[in-house]
């Protein structure tokens, strides 16, 4: 595998996914780190499973699950010592909200159709679930959305 010409092919979209999901700032400390696990673990990847592009992208994921995960926990502790930690949920543009409100399992999936562009087969190797899965994901992911969003728009009239 030639890791430079993988890093330039797909850095670029990489970070523009994970950008749209945490901002510019986290995003090229995320994409790095991406590209620094896909290094480091690239005698591991089996050409046979698909294109290095949903490899790369279910990494990102990963570290974006990591990250969510590790905020959580951040703002449980500080909501234990009544520290306003976010911004109130109304100062959100609905998009932002109505996808915060899915699932994180299909925002995951739904964000990388939309935002990194990868195909349901690619989503399904990213995230290493069935492309059945990856279909009924973005299928409840879709549905709610619009649910929500009409609701968001009923409420404001």
């Amino acid at each position: 595998m030639d890791f430079e010409r993988l890093f330039e092919q797909h850095f670029d979209d990489v970070y523009g996914y994970l950008a749209r999901r945490v901002g510019p700032d986290l995003a090229r400390d995320l994409a790095s780190e991406t590209f620094t696990r896909a290094f480091a673990g690239r005698k591991k990847f089996d050409p046979r499973r698909g294109e290095p592009r949903a490899w790369l992208f279910g990494i990102a994921t990963n570290l974006l699950r990591r990250h969510y995960r590790d905020e959580e926990r951040r703002l449980r502790a500080l909501s234990r010592y009544d520290i306003a930690a976010v911004d109130e949920p109304g100062d959100e543009p609905r998009l932002a909200e109505a996808l915060h409100s899915l699932a994180r399992e299909e925002r995951d999936a739904l964000l990388l159709y939309a935002w990194a562009d990868l195909d349901y087969a690619e989503i399904a190797d990213a995230l290493d679930i069935p492309i059945g899965t990856v279909r009924s994901r973005l299928h409840r992911a879709r549905a709610r959305l619009r649910e929500t969003l009409k609701e968001q728009e009923a409420l404001d009239g």
